[in-house]
Order: C-alpha cells, then structure tokens, then sequence
C-alpha cells in the first residue's frame, strides 16, 4: 500500500489536517447554499454520464 494512501489521522501533517478542513468547509458551504432539488439534479446528470461511458475493461496482471 502506498504511504500517501494510509487513511491514518497520525500520519497526517498539519497540511493535510488543514487541507481537509478546507474541503469540510466547500461542502458545507455548496450544502447550505444549494436546494436539493439541485443536487438531485447534478446526481442525476453524473448518473447518466456515466451510463453513456463505455464499458472499462481491466485486465489482471500476471
């Protein structure tokens, strides 16, 4: 596993702590300021977008 991906609150710097709280603060902000109706909007568009994408094919690796 790569050390950047460990999802341990000890490992992380001050940076990343404060990284973090700025996108607490995006979302919280897009929550307050968005109606849901929107966001049911944006959820559906995303949905059908990726029902348009063509199928991903992954190969294991020998």
């Amino acid at each position: 596993m790569e050390e950047d991906k460990v999802n341990n609150p000890e490992s992380k710097t001050n940076d990343s702590a404060s990284d973090e709280k700025s996108h607490v603060d995006a979302a919280s902000k897009f929550i307050q300021e968005t109606s849901l109706e929107k966001m049911h909007e944006i959820a559906e568009a995303a949905r059908l977008k990726k029902l348009m994408e063509p199928p991903k094919w992954v190969y294991p690796s020998e």
